[in-house]
Order: C-alpha cells, then sequence, then structure tokens
C-alpha cells in the first residue's frame, strides 16, 4: 500500500495555520512547527496583569477567506469562534480637529466628506469605483493564483496598465479628491501591509473596496481567539502541530526537500516543505548549507523591505466609552513623516498613531472596570535605521503615553495599571524578520506578483512558500490568500488534484 504524504509546515503564522488546514482538509498528512511557545506568529497573545493584549493584526477584513477554511471540511467558523462586527470601521482624526469616521454607508461616508470638502463627495464615488474595479482584476482574479513563471505576470500587463498600476496609492487618491485630510484618509490602508502610499502602486487601493464588501470584524475574545479557533480546527482534522520547535535546517539532497530538522537533533521526513517563516531567514538559515539557499538569500538581501512598527501595549483602571474600536491619530506631517520612515530612516519627533481599543467591541479582554489597548506607529526597520531600541524603547513609548493623553486620552496616565513594548528589535528576535520589517518585502511594483518569492521554489521543486514574504502579499487577506494558492500547487505536485 502506498504510503500517505507527509508535509511539513514551519511556522504557525495565519498563512501556515491557513495551508496546513488546506493540506489536511486534502488527506495530506501534515505537520505544522512553530518556534515558539503559542501558534500565531505576529497574531501572538500576551497576557498581563488580568489583561489579554492581541500582537496583531487586529483589523480582520474578507472573513469569507477565512470560513472558507472551515467549510472545506462541511465545518462553520461560527462554531469556533464569533466574529463580531465593528462600526465604524476606523474613526480618523487629524491635528486641526477635523475627523472622519468610515464605514460601509455609502451615504453616511458621502456626506461626512462633503462637511469636509464638498467639491469631493462625487470624486469619493468615482474613487469607489475605480477601487471596486481594481479589486475585481487584482483581488478576486488574481489575489490567489500563483506567479510562477514570467509569462504568468505578461499575460496581466495589459490589466494593470488599464489599472494605472505604474501611478502610486496617492497619486490615484489625489485624481479623485482635492483635500488633503481625505487623500490621507483614502490612502493610509497601504501601510497596514508595509507600504508607503506615495510608492505602492495604485493596485493596491483595492483595499478600500475588500474592506466595503465584506466589513471589518473583530473575533470575541481577541484576534488570538481566531487562532485558537484555526489551530482546534486544524487538530479536528488529525493534523499535528509541535509549540516550541524551532526548525534548525531544511534538508535537501540533489534539488529535493527530503526532511525538516528540529531543535533537539531530531529530523521529520517529508515529501515536502513549505515555509511561513521570514523569507530571508528560510534561505539564509535554514537552507544555509544549500547553494539555493546562499544565492537567494544573497538576493533577497538586496531587496527593499518594509516599515517596522513600534507597539505600545497598555492597560488602564477606567475605560473610554467614546473612543472607536480602531482609531487612526494623523501627525502634522503625512508625506514628510513617511520619507523619514521609508527613505531617510529617521526616527522624527512627531507620528502618526493607529489605536486599538478591543474593549468598544469585547469587555471580557480586560478585567471589570478596566480597558486594554494598543498604540502603533509605523518607524523605520533596522537597516534603514539601526537604532538601539532597549535605549529608545522606554523614551519612545513615553512620548506616545504623553501624545495620546494629550490629544485623545486625558488621565492616561494616573489610570495606567501595566504597559510593554514590541520594537523593531523584538520583530528581528522573536519573529527573524529580516531587518526587523514587519511585513516583510515591500509592496512596490517591481516586488509584487511574479516578483515577489514564489509560492514553490524554482530549484527547489518541493519546497514552497506561503505568508507576507510571497504572493501576494503582507496582511489578513494577503496571507490567507498565499495560502490558497500555494496549497493548490502543492496538491497537484502531490498528485491529489
Amino acid at each position: 500500500m502506498k504510503r500517505a504524504p507527509t508535509v511539513a509546515v514551519i511556522g504557525a503564522g495565519f498563512g501556515g495555520l491557513a495551508l496546513a488546514i488546506r493540506l489536511q482538509s486534502a488527506g495530506i498528512r501534515t505537520v505544522l512547527l512553530e518556534r515558539r511557545d503559542r501558534p500565531g506568529g505576529r497574531a501572538y497573545v500576551y497576557e498581563q496583569d488580568g489583561f489579554r493584549f492581541d500582537a496583531g493584526p487586529t483589523v480582520v477584513t474578507a472573513p469569507n477567506a477565512i470560513e472558507e477554511l472551515f467549510e472545506l471540511s462541511g465545518r462553520a467558523i461560527g462554531d469556533y469562534v464569533e466574529m463580531l462586527p465593528v462600526d465604524p470601521f476606523y474613526r480618523l482624526i487629524w491635528q486641526d480637529g477635523v475627523s472622519l469616521d468610515y464605514n460601509a454607508d455609502v451615504d453616511a461616508v458621502t456626506s461626512a466628506i462633503a462637511r469636509i470638502n464638498p467639491a469631493d463627495a462625487d470624486g469619493y464615488r468615482r474613487f469607489l469605483e475605480f477601487s471596486e474595479a481594481v479589486f475585481r482584476e487584482g483581488y478576486l482574479k488574481l489575489g490567489t493564483v500563483p506567479f510562477q513563471d514570467v509569462w504568468s505576470m505578461v499575460r496581466v500587463v495589459p490589466q494593470l496598465i488599464r489599472l494605472k498600476s505604474h501611478r502610486s496609492v496617492y497619486g490615484v487618491v489625489s485624481d479623485f479628491m482635492r483635500d488633503p485630510h481625505l487623500r490621507q484618509a483614502f490612502s493610509f490602508q497601504s501601510l497596514l501591509i508595509g507600504g508607503n502610499p506615495f510608492h505602492v502602486p495604485s493596485i493596491y487601493a483595492l483595499i478600500h473596496a475588500l474592506e466595503r464588501r465584506w466589513g471589518v470584524f473583530f473575533p470575541r475574545g481577541g484576534t488570538g481567539a481566531l487562532v485558537e479557533a484555526l489551530v482546534r480546527l486544524f487538530q479536528d482534522l488529525g493534523g499535528e502541530i509541535r509549540l516550541n520547535c524551532p526548525v534548525e535546517e531544511i534538508q535537501v539532497r540533489n534539488g529535493v526537500v527530503t526532511g525538516v530538522a528540529v531543535s533537539g537533533g531530531s529530523s521529520i521526513v517529508v515529501d515536502a516543505a513549505a515555509s511561513n517563516a521570514d523569507v530571508v531567514h528560510t534561505y539564509a538559515s535554514l537552507l544555509a548549507g544549500t547553494d539555493r539557499g546562499r544565492a537567494m538569500a544573497k538576493r533577497l538581501a538586496r531587496g527593499r523591505y518594509s516599515s517596522s512598527l513600534f507597539v505600545v501595549h497598555f492597560g488602564l483602571k477606567r475605560q473610554y466609552p467614546e473612543l472607536a474600536h480602531h482609531t487612526v491619530l494623523f501627525g502634522p506631517r503625512y508625506r514628510e513623516l513617511l520619507a523619514d520612515i521609508f527613505e531617510r530612516g529617521i526616527l522624527a519627533d512627531d507620528f502618526s498613531l493607529y489605536l486599538h481599543n478591543p474593549s468598544a467591541s469585547d469587555p471580557t479582554l480586560a478585567p471589570p472596570g478596566h480597558a486594554g489597548f494598543y498604540a502603533l506607529a509605523p518607524v523605520p526597520n533596522l537597516g534603514k535605521a539601526p537604532i538601539d531600541w532597549s535605549t529608545m524603547g522606554p523614551v519612545y513609548r513615553d512620548r506616545i503615553l504623553n501624545a495620546l493623553e494629550k490629544q485623545l486620552m486625558p488621565g492616561l496616565r494616573e489610570n495606567l495599571v501595566t504597559s510593554r513594548i514590541f520594537t523593531p528589535a523584538d520583530f528581528r528576535t522573536e519573529l527573524n524578520a529580516h531587518l526587523g520589517s514587519a511585513f516583510s518585502l515591500e509592496p512596490v511594483l517591481t516586488q509584487s506578483a511574479w516578483f515577489r518569492v514564489h509560492n514553490r521554489d524554482d530549484r527547489i521543486r518541493n519546497l514552497y512558500f506561503v505568508g507576507a514574504g510571497t504572493h501576494p502579499g503582507a496582511g489578513i487577506p494577503g496571507v490567507v490568500g498565499s495560502a490558497k494558492a500555494t496549497a493548490g500547487l502543492m496538491l497537484a505536485d502531490l498528485g491529489v488534484r
């Protein structure tokens, strides 16, 4: 009797979990290997002083892509986790007092835009039409299709030209709206996937239509509860997950993966391996003994990498019911601040912040009468700014907390119970992220689709990639979409379908 194929998936982030579930659902014996003591990758959970803090991501869009993972085996996501709609999607606030609540109600958003600048109301509706066209071409048609050869890229060039992909997101938004607040409001979303709105190609304007199509959600119990639901689904399907299990080497013989060596000296014999680990780490460390690993590590080192993030988690002995679940607090500069982060490598005195207030949707994430938050600021990666974050971290935390107290949360300091920080240095050490980048390769046109790390390696024929570093890119829809693209290749190569 022929032995059933065995596959190892390295890394239990959203991409690794989604791929493992797809493989296990198809009858492939799948072993999920995770270096840390909990699954989730970037969606790790910290429990501190009675608070439950999600490391991220906290903006859950395209829930249908996650629901599909349960439907593969005839299950329903509602039996594993409850997804709560978030309204508004975001509250956007500027230093001059202008604010905008953005949600699924087109008429309400258009009216709010008209109050900021009446001339831009019609422009917003035209931008929405553009975003929906890009969404249909860029997400629905190409988001889960692997680009394995140059011809797969050539075939879509006409669509890319028609969708103005040579233009930046900010440039295209500016064609439709003139007010600087609104140009920021409808271009900042590319920061959620690690891209500078002034560099990211306009195809990423699809994020706006994607949010409108399916909404923004938050799992009851936090993002960690969604991770736990995916792990339980994987195990219910018969999958095996090993925590505290660092992978030391992907073993290759004659251009074929034969096994995966883990900490402690043991190896797992596999028919294929897929890495949800950082792409540079995979090639430079896990494949260091191969010519392919050394060559790709050298090539990837020349690439452009996303910004990093500085995150402050903090718990308070009071609540702020007036705050939205998601707030974006824009700083006094936009283009110049982004140039500091992405180009000049300057840790500026000013910043823009994303404030997460999960208690707005689920008060159980903090003790009664308390609330837990996190504030996130995009910052340069370690390649742009080799900052000593052990020294700068506490200083930058205090700057952020002071700004929040002054602008949004009076009484914050006197009600502070606990806090913790996560810096670019932590992205490098905890997640093996190259240069401490938070989203892997920067999503510029020359590092997208075929130009990104391929879902299947071009030389090692049974080595695959899933997650932010491969097509289509970062963010939950991106990494879950990469799992679908990669699973299609793996199952075909293993002769399953």
